[in-house]
């Protein structure tokens, strides 16, 4: 290489300027355990999408079903005709719900598992897999823990109640986006006061 120092340093180029491979931190089993208490039953429950209930997650979310970053390189989202709630129960009677959403970030897909309690706030979540470069800072509890306790009343929104992740603000509205989008889905489809997990 004493020979070619400029091969190097354009190997070294290549290699700092594309993006990422995908990173999976768990899969769909681990994502559930690591929602709910041990020794809960897990249920996966498929509901069809109204379009007044797509109307209404997207009013919450400022008329978007994703949230698109300019100069993506992820595929753009389209809308869902279902949606999977996954209900943790105990004797029979559910004690939580969680939600596997995924939303495009700068250089790829982020994957999230989103659990709250049955009034819809949210109690637990984290990143299942990325593909984006600074998609580590926002897997940690430091970031998402700013998370936990908010429902839909709460903005959820980087700048105004979440703190993004230096120079990762792509993915830390992504994040946003993807909580506010899972609380979203929740209320429209089980309203307070309906029989959920049923």
């Amino acid at each position: 290489m004493k020979k070619y120092p400029w091969l190097l340093a354009a190997l070294l180029l290549v290699a700092l300027a594309r993006p990422a491979g995908a990173v999976v931190l768990l899969n769909q089993e681990q994502a559930l355990k690591q929602m709910f208490a041990a020794g809960l039953k897990v249920t996966p429950d498929v509901r069809l999408l109204t379009d007044g209930q797509v109307a209404a997650v997207k009013e919450q979310l400022g008329g978007k079903w994703t949230l698109y970053p300019a100069g993506s390189k992820s595929a753009e989202g389209t809308e869902n005709d279902s949606v999977t709630f996954f209900f943790a129960t105990k004797d029979d009677k559910p004690t939580g719900v969680a939600l596997i959403e995924v939303q495009p970030g700068k250089w790829g897909p982020v994957k999230y598992i989103v659990a709250m309690d049955m009034t819809g706030k949210v109690v637990n979540l984290a990143v299942m897999s990325y593909v984006e470069q600074r998609g580590r800072p926002i897997s940690t509890r430091r970031f998402l823990g700013q998370f936990i306790g908010k429902t839909g009343k709460s903005p959820i929104t980087v700048g105004k109640d979440i703190d993004a992740v230096s120079g990762a603000t792509i993915s830390s509205r992504a994040t946003a986006f993807a909580v506010k989008k899972v609380v979203a889905l929740y209320e429209a489809v089980f309203p307070a006061g309906e029989e959920k997990g049923e």
